[in-house]
């Protein structure tokens, strides 16, 4: 596909250099391409090409083994994704191997990753949703944190811009608090999901439930394929119908004839020059020959993903910098965030046992914040608020599963849907705490010689009380909405789960408090940008990612009106 830079000279200089190929990488390097800058883009794991290598995006459940389990030694390769239980044989080839990449729990802290050229966006869950001044005014006015540089007018335009591209499906409801979109027709609620919703909206004025926005095609756009309702979307889309930045992004990059990507290569520092003032360029390790390479450019762009490129910054110290690249305010690290999650109600529904529906929608309900909106929703328990996401099903096959009984008749049963259900669970917004960080461990290496992090970071009362709340708004939803047999649950996880870590280098008005300006620069370094998790400096409720593609567009095209004033 792309310009592969595998046996590069050393001391290769370009216009820019990306570090990272995942959901905000990918959108750096479109941009940086498609203004003509020829653009190397770093990715420390394997080439990833578009359908070519998705080896398991047909199979059925027995095609494998172990019927996509993981066999002992995987379990060991992959010790951290099994925690948060997605991964399996249909999909381990996309995550991280956590023997290899080891990090040190100060306090239990989940991270998940996926060290191949497109990084997680081969595995993430799609959802998509906008921030809104809810969301950028929420630091200023309750005081956690440091105020956004930014408001959702600065950045609705590149929402509009990045949503046309990926493609977002869902529904305009006209809130507020979640913005809309750009939207392709929405996905349809199946017939629980559309009686439980008139349910809730009449019981719980305020409240509502509309299917989930997702980088998903409804229709086809800009040569891909829409959705097939196949929910095999881990394993790599061959239609293109989901968002990632290998059917996507880093396509429109190569177009350009601009891009080139170096696979296998860990970047260990970026180069600060004292004299000039600015970034210079980064050295990598070659995972494969163990060699040091140093590549230059004028600009570069920090995706590797939010603790990532905070270990990166951390470990580039010069005399300016002692303490990372960037960190004159001492922030550099600290102010980790994710979602809470798992935290809600499931039970039976009775009826519709002659309904069912068509295919496997990879997608599910969503029911927006309606907490700390206004005057008229304000509760004294907690700061910020929280949203659910859900949906409505019927038992299949699997079912029979580990049973005592055998025969024709129990065969036949197989065949005969279950019983409906319906689930929600919260996601809420982490406040960014100080003392929620991560820190170099210089004692323990991987096996590149390089140090590793320490994350110390955990979830406070705020939080808890945000889940409590989140667990007897469930329960009495679906007690409302006729639910039977409901089961309110918290599985009161760490850090991590979410999968939605934020935070560690936040933007922020002041160089005194915040390690990026408005526009995603480096303070001090005005030609380093960071528009990964990293930059985040609030969480919201709501998935991040659409957000990180915005401001990654939006700083792109600053960098590149920068450099044509030569100001970087």
């Amino acid at each position: 596909m792309a310009n592969y830079n595998i046996d590069a000279k050393k001391n290769m200089t370009y216009d820019a250099i990306v570090i990272g190929s995942g959901i905000s990488g990918g959108w750096a390097a479109k941009e940086l391409c498609e203004a003509g800058l020829k653009t190397l883009v770093l990715e420390r794991g394997r080439i990833v090409e578009h359908v070519v290598d998705y080896p398991t995006m047909n199979n059925d459940p027995w095609d494998l083994e172990l019927r996509g389990a993981l066999g002992p030694e995987d379990l060991k390769k992959h010790a951290i994704g099994a925690r948060a239980g997605f991964v399996g044989a249909n999909n381990e080839h996309f995550y991280a191997n956590d023997e290899e990449n080891p990090y040190t729990e100060v306090k239990p802290f989940l991270w998940v990753r996926g060290h191949q050229m497109g990084g997680r966006s081969l595995l993430w869950g799609k959802q998509c949703y906008r921030w809104s001044d809810l969301d950028f005014e929420a630091n200023a006015k309750d005081g956690h944190g440091v105020d956004w540089p930014l408001r959702y007018k600065d950045i609705e335009s590149w929402y509009t811009y990045v949503e046309k591209f990926a493609g977002i499906s869902g529904q305009a409801l006209g809130l507020p608090q979640l913005p809309d979109s750009h939207f392709l027709p929405p996905m349809e609620l199946n017939c629980v999901e559309k009686d439980i919703k008139s349910r809730i909206e009449k019981e719980f004025p305020g409240r509502v439930m509309t299917i989930g926005r997702v980088a998903h095609l409804t229709e086809p756009l800009n040569g891909r394929g829409q959705c097939q309702f196949r929910n095999r979307c881990d394993r790599g889309c061959p239609f293109g119908a989901y968002f990632s930045s290998n059917a996507v992004t880093l396509p429109a990059a190569n177009a350009t004839s601009n891009l080139t990507i170096r696979p296998y290569s860990i970047v260990n520092s970026i180069i600060y020059d004292d004299k000039k003032g600015k970034a210079t360029g980064v050295r990598i390790i070659d995972t494969e020959t163990n060699e040091h390479i140093e590549f230059y450019a004028k600009i570069i762009f920090c995706n590797a993903s939010t603790l990532s490129t905070t270990q990166i910054l951390l470990n580039s110290t010069s005399d300016r910098f002692e303490n990372g690249l960037g960190n004159d305010s001492g922030e550099l690290g600290h102010n980790l965030m994710d979602h809470t999650y798992r935290v809600g109600a499931m039970g039976r529904v009775e009826g519709y046992e002659d309904k069912y529906y068509k295919g496997r929608r990879p997608n599910g309900i969503y029911i927006p914040r309606y907490v700390n909106i206004d005057e008229k929703t304000k509760t004294d328990k907690f700061v910020r608020g929280f949203g659910y996401q859900g949906g409505g099903g019927r038992g299949n096959w699997s079912a029979g599963a580990n049973q005592e009984q055998f025969g024709a008749e129990f065969k036949d049963s197989l065949m005969k849907p279950g019983s409906w259900e319906f689930f929600i669970t919260g996601f809420a917004e982490c406040l960014p705490y100080y003392e929620n960080k991560v820190t170099l461990d210089k004692e323990n290496v991987d096996k590149w010689g390089q140090p590793t992090l320490a994350i110390d970071c955990e979830f406070k009362e705020n939080e808890k009380a945000i889940n409590r709340q989140i667990k007897s708004d469930a329960v009495e939803m679906l007690e409302k909405s006729g639910v039977k047999d409901i089961v309110g649950f918290d599985n009161e996880h760490e850090p991590g789960y979410g999968i939605h870590e934020m935070g560690t280098a936040r933007m922020g008005l002041d160089p005194r408090t915040s390690v990026l300006n408005g526009t995603n620069q480096i303070h001090a370094a005005k030609n380093v940008f960071v528009t990964d998790g990293a930059c985040m400096t609030s969480s919201s409720c709501v998935n991040p990612s659409l957000t990180y593609m915005a401001l990654t567009a939006r700083a792109a095209n600053h960098a590149i009106s920068e450099l044509k004033k030569k100001n970087l």
